[in-house]
């Protein structure tokens, strides 16, 4: 099913790359900007658990839908990341560990697919911890200020970042050690 609820939803994921980016052109104050931005990432992600649960719940899953939901994230993801790099709130280092790692787990996925071992690098717990201290890591950091006059959201921005980018790492590991005996096994 190439339109259904679940799959719009994630489609504004995708819609959602130019708005975010466009709030820091807008001419607005920059703390308008911050809590603009933020709000929208956490709106757009929080998308990505409530198309899941339609698809399920309305029985419209599809193979369209289940390509279409992680290309989503990791094109929010990227280009959030890439924004915080322009706006000096992060790391150059850590953007390129994170977006590299989709990219190859990306490519990874695909060439099992190719060989009949999806199997071997199906999401894994990991990979979800990843994606959930990221997605709480960039609202943080595009907030940029005091939080509830409390708390530091650039400080723990920061600190939730370079953990996901340990998890990161971490993640592309595990998923190519499982790859790995599939490949080994198919090059004989």
């Amino acid at each position: 099913m190439f339109l259904t609820i679940p799959t719009a939803l994630t489609w504004t994921r995708i819609a959602a790359i130019p708005l975010l980016m466009a709030v820091f052109y807008l001419p607005l104050a920059e703390q308008t900007q911050n809590l603009v931005a933020a709000l929208m990432f956490i709106i757009f992600a929080m998308t990505d658990w409530f198309d899941g649960y339609l698809a399920r719940k309305l029985n419209q899953t599809s193979a369209f839908g289940a390509f279409l939901d992680p290309v989503a994230d990791k094109f929010l993801v990227c280009a959030s990341v890439l924004v915080l790099v322009h706006l000096q709130r992060a790391d150059v280092f850590a953007a390129l560990i994170i977006i590299g790692r989709e990219i190859a787990i990306s490519a990874l996925r695909e060439w099992m697919a190719q060989i009949g071992a999806s199997r071997s690098v199906a999401v894994h717990m990991i990979g979800k911890l990843k994606t959930t201290v990221q997605m709480t890591a960039i609202p943080f950091l595009l907030f940029n200020g005091q939080l509830f006059g409390l708390i530091d959201t650039r400080f723990w921005g920061n600190i939730l970042l370079w953990l996901a980018v340990v998890l990161t790492v971490w993640s592309m590991v595990y998923y190519m050690r499982k790859a790995i005996p599939e490949i080994r096994q198919r090059i004989r």
